[in-house]
């Protein structure tokens, strides 16, 4: 592993407050890693204690296997992209991008070279000579990315940089930010609570709750298997039956639940007896399958372009949504019967 940044043990309090609980991780150099999780739940407070601008109650930062904790801000080499930009109104694009290697006293042949390197790479050619107020939030938090860059920190940390975007403008830049992360090979740690953004973007996800490092994998990992039903639940949709396990066999164990029996590979820790929750996403479900079935009425649908999200109720008073392609249900009818088979279960603790 090429890691360039350890995060050891690191604790925080305010008041009577634990907002950060042993937490620990490591990233590697050229890594794009996210910490993702709602509101709350101690995200920014951890990036501010990696940047210096918080002091941690207990434990260490290594950048390059060297200790940082005590470190001034100034000399970490750890560069820092705000959620509300912090431009200087009173200089232009190009000036706002220079303005951390004027005050590292380096030569103006070193910084026009440098800064227009990173325009070009940002793409602020058109708006280099205009000021904050004239161009648009999106070309603004270009400028203040520009800015973290030029100046090639070991380590780029961003806090929400996209949160004050419109929608449109979000998945446009998440797309650009990926570009110069990849062009530039800069490692970034990027802080959010936006599940998009750590999916489409990431290397890796850190899942903060409550205080607490409760996963880290690559998107498509925790997507898959989550290690809780609060991660699960978090990270995009899912459908829970709580059953017991009434047999295990190899690596299959077979639930009884109140919708019925069914069947569940790959699982070999759990015995019989024991109080479990099913879990499935709303795609992993098959209309051709003959075993784990799940029966019943269509309470609502939406249309989402080629996919269908369809809401229905069981029997038993459940309520699950399964998504299916559009050019399968053209004439779908509240009331109408659905049956269909779920190809992989999570299985969760109760």
């Amino acid at each position: 592993m090429n890691e360039i940044l350890v995060v050891k043990n690191i604790e925080k309090s305010f008041g009577g407050n634990k907002v950060l609980k042993d937490i620990n991780f490591s990233v590697e150099k050229g890594e794009l890693f996210f910490i993702l999780g709602s509101s709350g739940c101690g995200k920014t407070t951890l990036l501010r204690i990696i940047t210096g601008f918080e002091v941690a109650d207990k434990g260490k930062i290594l950048l390059e296997n060297t200790d940082i904790t005590n470190l001034h801000p100034s000399k970490r080499k750890i560069g820092m992209v705000f959620q509300n930009y912090a431009l200087w109104p009173h200089m232009t694009v190009y000036h706002n991008i220079a303005y951390g290697l004027e005050i590292r006293n380096r030569g103006k042949e070193f910084i026009d070279k440098k800064v227009d390197e990173i325009i070009k790479i940002t793409k602020l050619e058109n708006v280099k000579d205009l000021y904050p107020y004239q161009i648009s939030g999106g070309q603004q938090q270009r400028v203040a990315l520009a800015r973290a860059l030029v100046i090639e920190p070991k380590v780029l940390l961003l806090d929400e940089p996209l949160s004050n975007l419109d929608t449109k403008l979000r998945e446009s830049l998440r797309r650009e930010i990926k570009r110069i992360q990849k062009e530039t090979s800069t490692t970034m740690i990027y802080v959010t609570h936006d599940q998009k953004e750590a999916m489409s973007l990431a290397t890796r996800i850190a899942i903060m709750d409550e205080g607490k490092i409760v996963q880290i994998d690559t998107p498509l990992n925790i997507y898959l298997n989550p290690i809780n039903r609060s991660v699960a639940s978090f990270i995009g949709e899912v459908n829970f039956i709580d059953g017991k396990v009434k047999e295990e066999k190899a690596k299959e164990i077979f639930v009884e639940t109140e919708e019925g029996d069914f069947v569940v590979s790959n699982f070999s820790n759990f015995k019989r007896g024991d109080n479990i929750t099913l879990g499935f996403r709303p795609e992993f479900i098959s209309f051709s399958g003959k075993e784990n079935l799940i029966e019943g009425k269509i309470t609502d649908f939406e249309y989402l372009g080629e996919i269908t999200r369809v809401s229905l109720k069981t029997k038993k008073g459940n309520n699950f949504i399964i998504c299916v392609l559009v050019e399968n249900f053209t004439d779908l009818q509240i009331g109408e019967k659905i049956s269909f088979s779920v190809k992989k279960f999570m299985v969760f603790e109760k």
